[in-house]
């Protein structure tokens, strides 16, 4: 009888008992779990009933029992963590972005092929039902020729000034924060559901606040911090129009300052047959548009196809969320380790391409001209 993959979880954050439940859920054996500190690695080993003798990263990536790791850190820290684990013969889950620089992306492309292990990135929004049901629409072609793509991602959690996070400083999060942070959400939802790639953009940034008064400590939000003013290197805002290898055209509007957002991933792909539009905020329905009259298709229909029903964990009526999105993105990645093949399974591959992305976004809106997105070869 095969044992139980046993997980281990860098950084505790939002995510990281995101991620521990998910692994649990999944069958996985949470071996470990390290934070931020001494004592906050040992709160969590209390938390999460894991073994008190993993003291650090280093601890967790040398366990012997240990055969998955689930890096929940501050950007800075994915490329150097992933290397470790994926040096030491282990499978790797990483936060995205996967790196704040597309050669640190392609450097651990290059090392997940050689030790020949499962690694993957959480583009979780692909694992709706929904969503899976718009891409068939798309491969089967009922929507015709795609003209038009789309949409915004839109939060409100940093749009006071007393809104702090470590994502806001680039030495910690990156030189870009709301597009790499959501952005990178958003185009890889259309490339998955459309099939076509971006492979040109003009962009411009914006930073709303130019300073924050400095909090130490949480992923997201912490207000009234009573530490120094700060100046603020990283947008708020970004805005982006873009070209695709099928001839489609696009235009996403990304922001981390829209009062009332709390996350409100949109996005409509119109074709010369038909138009179709999803929500992350009311992700049970699908927007489907024709010239001479419109539906709303819902998750747990019938006439849906296989790829959406797989998904399903929960009879039509029974809203589902973000939370079984990511219980199935991890169920997948370890059947990917068992040695299945599960379909629109996101890669490290995939995170290096947002990387690219994100990258021709900043060089855009430096130069003020359109930037080539470089695809991504062997790295």
């Amino acid at each position: 009888m095969r044992r139980s993959l046993g997980i281990g979880i860098i950084g505790a954050g939002f995510i990281g008992p995101v991620h521990a439940r998910a692994a649990r859920l999944a069958g996985g054996n949470l071996v470990g779990v390290v934070g931020s500190s001494p004592g906050r690695t040992r709160r969590l080993a209390t938390e999460f009933g894991t073994d008190p003798a993993v003291a650090s990263a280093e601890d967790l990536i040398a366990h012997p029992q240990v055969d998955v790791i689930h890096i929940c850190t501050p950007n800075h820290l994915h490329v150097p963590l992933a290397e470790a684990a994926l040096r030491a013969g282990k499978h790797v889950v990483c936060e995205k972005p996967l790196a704040v620089e597309a050669s640190g992306a392609a450097r651990l492309v290059r090392l997940a092929d050689e030790a020949g292990r499962v690694a993957v990135v959480p583009f979780v929004y692909r694992f709706y039902p929904t969503v899976r049901e718009a891409r068939e629409m798309a491969r089967r072609g009922d929507l015709g020729a795609v003209r038009l793509i789309h949409g915004t991602y839109l939060q409100d959690w940093l749009s006071d000034a007393a809104d702090y996070s470590w994502r806001v400083d680039a030495a910690l999060g990156g030189a870009s924060r709301a597009f790499a942070d959501i952005g990178s959400h958003w185009c890889d939802l259309v490339e998955f559901v459309t099939g076509q790639r971006i492979t040109r953009l003009t962009a411009r940034l914006s930073t709303a606040l130019a300073e924050r008064r400095r909090t130490a400590g949480a992923a997201f939000t912490t207000r009234g911090g009573s530490g120094p003013v700060a100046s603020v290197d990283t947008e708020d805002i970004a805005v982006v129009l873009f070209e695709t290898d099928g001839g489609a055209v696009g235009t996403v509007t990304v922001s981390q300052v829209s009062p009332g957002r709390k996350n409100r991933l949109w996005f409509e792909v119109d074709g010369s047959a038909a138009a179709v539009a999803f929500s992350q905020e009311e992700p049970e329905r699908l927007w489907v548009g024709g010239r001479d009259s419109s539906m709303l298709l819902t998750r747990g229909s019938p006439a849906n196809s296989e790829a959406s029903r797989r998904f399903d964990r929960l009879p039509a009526g029974h809203p589902q969320g973000y939370l079984d999105c990511f219980e199935a993105f991890v169920s997948d990645a370890y059947r990917a380790i068992a040695g299945e093949e599960p379909e629109g399974l996101p890669r490290f591959a995939d995170g290096w391409r947002s990387v690219r992305i994100t990258e021709a976004v900043l060089a855009s809106a430096r130069r003020g001209d359109w930037r080539e997105v470089e695809p991504c070869g062997a790295p």
